[in-house]
């Protein structure tokens, strides 16, 4: 059992993410004009994108955010609609609420939300760009210290919450776990506490890497049983992920990894960790899933709005993330795990 017991906190992070989906809300009203688009009848999400002049990542924020508030919604052909909470906000509604929302159309985020709609991400290179994430052959803002100590240690409170409840999802093993892009290593910490007898490697950037051993060092003294003992079963292998090799493993971790990249990087990663594997060896993601049908869930679309702004990436679908399994070769579960925080895992195996 986890050493500690607490709610979901889920309403934290939900509350602090609809700010991004409120801007898409308006951007899409006032900026990009997408619910006039629709008031003459339904539109192939293709066609719509195109009027739009959204590229694909930014319409899949967008056209899911705005299903999952009831705005818009799929007929029986797959097309785009307005519902009926959705038609006021157009013009020739009665009443309208779009000028009620036009009150904040010229806050600067708002106008940040529609810029980088337009342009898939600022529209200068390098300013107000990705936060965290490696562009092209540069270095990464994680090789800064500060950045990286700043980040790793802002996120470390969700990785404490979640890690013991995917410890306890994950798989009873003896052999190894490899902890891809992990951070505070919290996950790695908690599944070798669950399983005595197995080793771990967190691999991330050597400042990252850094933060991580120094939580280890607290983890060790917390005086849970067994937790002295993880200090010396724990690796730390500073690397790239998108280029370095990756040291061979019985089971791969994702967590929090693929939404802060487009999509040929993520199918690029799928099948590098798929690579790692040895015969019978899985891989384990764990993130926020929309819906398969691309519609929500609202809490998500959230998150995904503000992974776009913040990341390359954005969420994904189950049904996305599993086809990128099976390109590498790994044969998905169909189980869904719900974890917490609007979070869960998928996995897949890889054969002999």
């Amino acid at each position: 059992m986890p050493f500690f017991t607490h709610p979901d906190l889920a309403p934290i992070t939900q509350h602090a993410r609809a700010m991004y989906s409120s801007r898409l809300l308006i951007a899409a009203v006032h900026h990009l004009h997408a619910f006039e688009e629709l008031v003459a009848g339904p539109l192939a999400p293709s066609d719509l994108q195109a009027r739009l002049g959204l590229k694909d990542r930014p319409a899949m924020v967008l056209f899911p955010a705005l299903c999952a508030m009831d705005m818009w919604a799929y007929d029986v052909t797959g097309k785009l609609q307005l519902t009926a909470l959705g038609h006021h906000l157009t013009q020739g509604a009665k009443p309208t609420l779009t000028e009620y929302l036009g009150l904040e159309k010229n806050d600067l985020g708002v106008l940040e939300m529609a810029e980088r709609l337009l342009n898939d991400g600022p529209r200068l290179s390098g300013v107000g760009g990705t936060a965290y994430v490696k562009e092209g052959a540069g270095p990464s803002p994680m090789d800064n210290p500060t950045t990286a100590r700043a980040l790793t240690l802002a996120l470390a409170g969700r990785a404490e919450c979640l890690s013991p409840i995917v410890a306890n999802k994950l798989p009873k093993h003896n052999g190894h776990l490899l902890d891809v892009a992990g951070g505070t290593g919290y996950f790695s910490y908690e599944w070798l506490l669950v399983n005595p007898q197995a080793t771990a490697t967190v691999f991330d950037r050597p400042a990252v890497l850094a933060v991580a051993a120094e939580l280890l060092e607290e983890f060790c003294q917390s005086g849970r049983p067994g937790a002295a003992g993880v200090r010396e079963r724990v690796r730390f292998q500073p690397g790239d992920m998108l280029t370095d090799a990756l040291p061979k493993t019985d089971i791969v971790l994702a967590a929090s990894l693929f939404h802060d990249w487009p999509t040929d990087t993520c199918q690029r990663l799928a099948s590098r960790f798929a690579t790692a594997l040895r015969p019978q060896g899985e891989l384990w993601i764990h993130d926020a899933f929309l819906n398969d049908e691309l519609n929500g869930p609202l809490a998500v679309t959230d998150y995904s709005a503000q992974l776009f702004w913040v990341t390359k990436g954005r969420a994904y679908s189950r049904q996305e993330y599993r086809g990128w399994l099976r390109e590498a070769g790994l044969t998905p579960a169909t189980e869904n795990i719900v974890t917490q925080m609007d979070y869960g895992l998928i996995w897949a195996k890889k054969g002999k």
